[in-house]
């Protein structure tokens, strides 16, 4: 499996999940969809569709674009309602009910963010095991058993943000209430069995309310695992169930 990060931060979140047969599942849309072809060389005969976790702009500002060009977007039923246009492509998700994309299954689970219905996934392929997809979300109500990779949220640090937003009560309140901080991050994982666990991504780090290196740090201390910052570009070629 090979794990391609377009982006990840509040500018825009889009990650591609490409098989050894070349089937791609796209995981967010929220860069233009002009960066989504230019990535896959502007080949979309095996995408298998889009996931999107919520109607916000950085989440799916591409999802009018993808729907153009014949990729169906699968989300809430709240997502789609927020994403404000109509299209045969927009496929309502239950969630607690898997669902299959090709060599994919896929099952969405809520998460607390403020927006209409969002949610999370877990996603699961033959060749890279149970992958959890959690982002945008103040924690999570979840544990889930077999993971063999992680793509989490560290959006800020409580020490950060109270030292830089200090007098901006209305959005360190904002981003508090709908982000998930570093040290909830670090409980959300060791909650789980990370045993079985290859690679932990830290996804959507804010600019101004993070410190990368220093995150990177505490996640490695606190689960003993592999720790990458999801960054423009950044490609894992590897992102198996076995590690070789």
């Amino acid at each position: 499996m090979r794990l391609h990060i377009i982006n990840s931060n509040s500018d825009g979140n889009c990650y591609l999940f490409t098989d050894n047969e070349g089937n791609t599942l796209i995981v967010e849309c929220g860069v233009r969809f002009e960066k989504i072809k230019q990535a896959m060389n502007f080949d979309l005969g095996k995408v298998l569709g889009c996931l999107v976790t919520h109607e916000h702009g950085d989440h799916c500002k591409g999802a009018k674009d993808a729907v153009k060009s014949g990729i169906d977007i699968y989300a809430t039923a709240g997502t789609i309602k927020g994403l404000k246009f109509e299209s045969h492509r927009l496929i309502a998700v239950p969630k607690g009910k898997a669902f299959n994309l090709g060599p994919f299954a896929v099952i969405a689970f809520d998460t607390h963010h403020d927006v209409n219905e969002p949610c999370g996934f877990l996603i699961k392929h033959e060749e890279m095991g149970t992958t959890l997809f959690l982002t945008d979300t103040i924690y999570c109500d979840y544990q889930f058993p077999g993971l063999t990779n992680v793509l989490i949220e560290a959006n800020y640090s409580q020490d950060i943000i109270d030292e830089k937003l200090s007098g901006n009560r209305f959005l360190r309140n904002r981003v508090i209430q709908s982000h998930m901080s570093i040290e909830t991050c670090i409980e959300t994982l060791k909650a789980n069995d990370l045993r079985a666990v290859n690679n932990i991504v830290l996804i959507h780090l804010s600019d101004r309310n993070s410190d990368a290196k220093v995150f990177k740090q505490r996640i490695e201390d606190a689960t003993l695992k592999t720790v990458s910052i999801a960054t423009a570009g950044l490609t894992f070629e590897n992102f198996d169930k076995y590690p070789f």
